[in-house]
């Protein structure tokens, strides 16, 4: 009987040192994603897209390209603040600025094309209005 209590003692020690162990470990940073869609001045994805992205503070601008469907998604980002933008079709997007991604938070975007010198042919009817 003196046995049991003392193997059942020296089992409930270990369990409480592991689990003060494994509270003192820090906890693993995962990385954050940051998703979206492209939409054009007609409210339709923007195939192929190019979306330019970096830190707030300047560092190191990526660019990364929508699929057919307009969709982008930006895996492995560190925990920061971002700057975003999306151009195609010779349109560019607003900067969406300071878009704050924590660790292992996916964050989801919607960025509108708006801005072009003139209409890209692209956005404009072929046939001109009838009167």
């Amino acid at each position: 009987m003196r046995r049991a209590f003392l193997v059942f003692g020296i089992f409930v020690l270990v369990v409480l040192a592991a689990r003060a162990v494994s509270a003192q470990q820090p906890a693993k940073k995962t990385a954050a994603t940051l998703s979206g869609v492209v939409l054009g001045p007609d409210d339709k994805p923007v195939p192929h897209a190019s979306i330019t992205y970096q830190s707030s503070g300047g560092n190191a601008p990526h660019a990364v390209h929508a699929d057919s469907r307009g969709h982008f998604t930006i895996t492995k980002l560190r925990a920061d603040n971002y700057d975003v933008r999306a151009s195609g079709k010779g349109v560019f997007s607003e900067w969406e600025k300071n878009v704050n991604v924590r660790p292992g938070q996916e964050k989801t975007l919607t960025l509108r094309l708006i801005y072009a010198k003139e209409v890209p042919k692209a956005y404009v009817n072929s046939k001109p209005a009838q009167q």
